[in-house]
């Protein structure tokens, strides 16, 4: 049987299918060295199912946007596809976009 697609999460919270619940839900969580673990298993699936069911509105909610933003920026830094013109306009709009944040913040 096919594996189910990876949980696609999206603003407001949606529900798994039955299929992605089984497939990337372990069936017993572990703590390792303080992080869920379920010995060695790729936990892309879970933690997607998570922020699927919760939301990427709420899941912002609970972390201050000065630290979304810096992985935002390291990530979008990475992309290949990013030559020098657009690297820049990057920096330049995540410096104002933390200016911000640190306003929304105090």
């Amino acid at each position: 049987m096919p594996q189910p697609p990876l949980p696609q999460p999206h603003l407001d919270r949606t529900p798994i299918t039955f299929e992605q619940y089984d497939e990337y839900t372990p069936q017993k969580l572990e703590l390792w060295d303080g992080f869920y673990n379920y010995g060695g298993q790729d936990m892309t699936g879970f933690h997607l199912a998570i922020l699927t069911n919760m939301g990427l509105r709420a899941a912002v909610s609970h972390v201050p946007i000065a630290q979304w933003l810096a992985a935002i920026q390291e990530v979008a830094l990475q992309n290949p596809k990013l030559d020098d013109a657009l690297r820049d306009r990057l920096v330049r709009a995540s410096a104002e976009l933390n200016v911000i944040a640190e306003i929304l913040e105090e």
